[in-house]
């Protein structure tokens, strides 16, 4: 037995969770291309051979990474919004005026990470692209079905077009993230989503 009362054995290992914020917000700010493994496994403290064993490769770190940022309050608040809300223009009220607020939070890297982070891939990466291009064109989907709903319903008047209205929100929405990492202030954003909200068809006289 040793006098020192020092144990030995294997490192202690590490915070998954700790990791994945550090390669989040690295993600966030450079977008995947100009995302090095040397960078990933600094912030994140680790070797490359333990994120390669932790994470795989980093396409699939990256998804990772995406899927937690969509669970986090900077990429939740559009579905949270959509579930939440008891009508749809309350929801896209709430969504636009929460992005405003959200995308230029100096707390974190500007934009949203799912709709910047892959503006430039190789051909190799395509694949990456591909996966960011799905999980807009759910949320564009699902924008679809709550104004479809809406419209059965009466919010929104027969006329009414959900899938042009989806898409303008979408196009909107994917905009602030844009300005945002531009600079764009949250009140200037804010006025960009009282813009866009004055664009909810009413019904005819």
């Amino acid at each position: 037995m040793s006098g020192s009362g020092v144990k030995r054995g294997r490192p202690p290992a590490f915070d998954r969770t700790t990791a994945l914020t550090a390669a989040i917000r690295l993600f966030w700010e450079h977008g995947y291309e100009a995302t090095s493994i040397g960078e990933l496994t600094r912030v994140m403290g680790i070797k490359p051979g333990s994120l390669y064993a932790a994470f795989g490769d980093k396409k699939s770190l990256f998804e990772e990474v995406v899927h937690a940022y969509g669970r986090s309050p900077a990429g939740a608040f559009v579905g949270a919004a959509l579930d939440e809300e008891p009508t749809a223009r309350g929801a896209f009220r709430r969504i636009l005026r929460e992005a405003a607020a959200v995308y230029p939070d100096p707390s974190h890297p500007a934009g949203c990470l799912t709709i910047s982070a892959a503006t430039n891939v190789t051909v190799q990466d395509a694949g990456v692209a591909a996966f960011l291009r799905d999980l807009r064109n759910a949320n564009l989907a699902a924008f679809e079905t709550r104004l479809k709903s809406a419209q059965q319903h009466g919010e929104l008047p027969a006329a009414a077009d959900p899938r042009a209205l989806a898409a303008y929100f979408a196009a909107v929405i994917q905009g602030m993230s844009q300005r945002a990492r531009d600079g764009a202030t949250a009140a200037e954003l804010t006025g960009t989503a009282e813009l866009a909200l004055a664009a909810w068809p009413r019904a005819q006289d």
